[in-house]
Order: C-alpha cells, then structure tokens, then sequence
C-alpha cells in the first residue's frame, strides 16, 4: 500500500472509499495543519512551475487559492483581511502586473 503522508482535500477519503480501496486518515492538530498547508503549498507551486498550458496553470493556480482559504482560518484572519493587506501592499510598492525585473542596485 502506497504511503502519502500529506495533505489532501476534503472529500479524497470519500473519493478512495467509493473506489472500493482501504485507506487512513487523521485530522491534524492547529500547528500541524498550518505546516502541512505551508508544505502543499511548495508542492502546488512546483506544479504551477512546470505546467506548458493555460488549463494546467489556472489548474494549479485554483489549487494555490484553496490553500490561502485554508489557512486563512488557522492564521485567525478572513479573506477580506487578506485582501486588505494585499491592497495595501500594492498601493505602497506596486503590483506584479508590468513584469519589473530588477538587474542590480548600486548603493549611494
């Protein structure tokens, strides 16, 4: 039997029942979800990374999202929290929207 040890969506048990396999399970504690959150979210980036189409990207990229609402609730923050700071941040520094590539600084 396949060893996993990882985080999955909510209805995988359901999914690998109805196909007839054994499986196991546990619920994780606050701190182990958050970390379990932190390293899907390495394993879904480096999906992102490695998808050629536009399908798979949005594929990945709305599995990244599931992640943010995932660990909103741990973190004791909302959405619109988020999203404020979010905001916030780019009315500071900018977006990531014109593809800036910084090469070198040379300090004054």
């Amino acid at each position: 039997m396949p060893v996993y040890n990882k985080l999955v969506r909510d209805l995988i048990p359901q999914v690998i029942e109805n196909s007839g396999s054994r499986f196991s399970t546990r619920i994780l504690d606050k701190s182990e979800h958050l970390t379990e959150v932190k390293n899907k979210f390495y394993e879904e980036m480096r999906e992102f990374e490695a998808t050629d189409n536009r399908k798979d990207a949005l594929e990945e990229l709305a599995d990244i999202l599931e992640l943010i609402h995932a660990a909103l609730p741990i973190l004791e923050a909302t959405y619109e929290e988020l999203e404020q700071i979010r905001t916030a941040k780019k009315e500071k520094r900018g977006g990531f929207n014109d593809g800036v590539y910084l090469i070198e600084v040379e300090d004054a």
